[in-house]
């Protein structure tokens, strides 16, 4: 299974557990692409599942990046080391 977090702005976000990890997910109308994923975080006290970012596909990269810096400080999985 795949963790895909959905990025929805500011301490917004959604965890799905998936059995892939599409370019494009639909959630309640907006579109999110992949934007980074999947991948299997380095075992910290537990191992973790390959995790896959999303977010909503309006973002170009810098909004992309912003969203991503403040999403770190509610999203644990964001602060794994890869």
């Amino acid at each position: 299974m795949i963790q895909a977090i959905l990025l929805q702005g500011g301490d917004r976000h959604r965890i799905e557990r998936r059995e892939d990890a599409p370019e494009l997910v639909d959630y309640d109308g907006i579109l999110y692409s992949l934007r980074a994923g999947p991948r299997t975080p380095q075992p910290t006290d537990h191992p973790w599942e390959p995790i896959a970012l999303y977010a909503p596909d309006e973002y170009n990269e810098e909004e992309f990046q912003e969203m991503y810096e403040t999403a770190r400080k509610h999203v644990p999985e964001l602060n794994l080391k890869y």
